[in-house]
């Protein structure tokens, strides 16, 4: 059932929707720091488009023959890129048909997994400015994005930040932490990113929801846990969850109190790993997007006709006989329709697939 419904979706949510897509707003060049292992989109507003990708070093930039493995050039010129790592810090080109450059960006995707995470109701504190000494004295500060909206409306909710990691050598140039450092070797707990979380409330406004997933799932593995993935999800967008109609909430996990779900840090909340049979249902940006109920192995056909479990001999074998009919009637229904979808699927992505066929990621030394 699973994987019936996620290649129905596919029709109908573009995997690229799901990302978080940057635009350059001077349209020449732009300097920033983002998180690593979250899908991005690097907008690029020319049809036939090449990129040329740099890997910094502290002496010149050189080219990494291995970038392109997770990078995808869109019809429209963009640069997809999925699951971005730290190694990926560097400066992308966005060269036009005729090879003039479009625009550049300087991106340090800084590692998710040392993510500093804080509530302010609980009195946690954010990372303290620190001095670095690299020849002359650099400030290791932590540099703000704008909050996020709320995640939800009507009730209370909690919204968030991120921060990351800068180096000021200059009152008028910080950088990102690894731009500026490159390939010096240094470690400081100090160099990592960060997610400030807090409290919310604000009314609702009318929401025009696009999709629905409704879906089952088991608690399968040693742990007795599941994991559940909201569809659009990411860590720069609001995502929301609740089980059986209470909200699960980042003060509440992060102080202990939570013990039977526990959301990824990493993805800002997408993914959410359950210990206990509930209905799950996740928000994006307030919006509903999924709810996961949990699957029973009881038969729901022996439902159907309730007072009658007390049946003659003969009356049983002629119902097991239907029933056994109905099921084998549901998955060979079930299986073409999975086959179809998945042909479906593929077509789709061959199509794209010849258009981007002219498109070639440039590594240049």
């Amino acid at each position: 059932m699973l994987t019936t419904l996620w290649l129905l979706l596919c029709f109908a949510l573009p995997v690229q929707e799901s990302s978080f897509s940057i635009s350059c707003p001077n349209r020449k060049h732009c300097q920033l720091a983002l998180l690593s292992n979250n899908d991005i989109i690097l907008q690029c507003n020319a049809p036939g488009a090449q990129w040329q990708f740099f890997l910094p070093l502290k002496t010149t930039w050189v080219s990494n023959s291995t970038a392109n493995i997770n990078m995808e050039i869109m019809p429209n010129g963009s640069l997809f890129i999925t699951n971005p790592l730290p190694y990926h810090t560097g400066f992308y080109h966005c060269n036009n048909k005729d090879g003039k450059k479009v625009v550049q960006y300087e991106i340090d995707f800084q590692d998710v997994v040392s993510l500093h995470i804080t509530h302010k109701d609980l009195n946690q504190k954010p990372l303290q400015n620190e001095s670095l000494s690299l020849g002359s004295k650099q400030l290791i500060f932590t540099h703000w994005e704008p909050w996020q909206d709320c995640n939800r409306c009507g009730v209370p909710g909690e919204r968030k930040r991120l921060g990351y990691c800068y180096i000021q050598e200059s009152p008028e140039n910080p950088m990102p932490c690894w731009l500026y450092l490159g390939d010096v070797k240094l470690w400081s707990s100090r160099l990592r990113p960060e997610m400030q979380v807090e409290t919310c409330h604000i009314p609702c406004t009318l929401i025009d929801m696009k999709y629905i997933i409704f879906d089952n799932f088991q608690l399968k593995n040693k742990m007795g846990s599941a994991w559940l993935t909201c569809p659009l999800g990411s860590i720069y967008r609001p995502v929301f969850w609740e089980a059986n109609n209470l909200s699960l909430t980042w003060k509440d996990q992060l102080s202990g109190k939570s013990i039977s779900t526990i959301m990824d840090t990493s993805n800002g909340g997408s993914w959410l790993q359950v210990f206990q049979p509930a209905t799950y249902r996740c928000f994006v940006q307030q919006e509903l997007t999924a709810q996961f109920n949990s699957q029973s192995n009881v038969d729901p056909l022996r439902f159907l006709s309730p007072g009658k479990s007390e049946q003659q001999p003969e009356a049983k074998e002629t119902r097991k006989g239907k029933d056994s009919s109905v099921l084998k009637g549901l998955g060979v229904m079930m299986l073409v329709g999975t086959v179809l979808t998945l042909l479906g699927c593929l077509l789709k992505q061959f199509r794209f697939s010849r258009r981007w066929k002219r498109n070639k990621m440039l590594l240049v030394k």
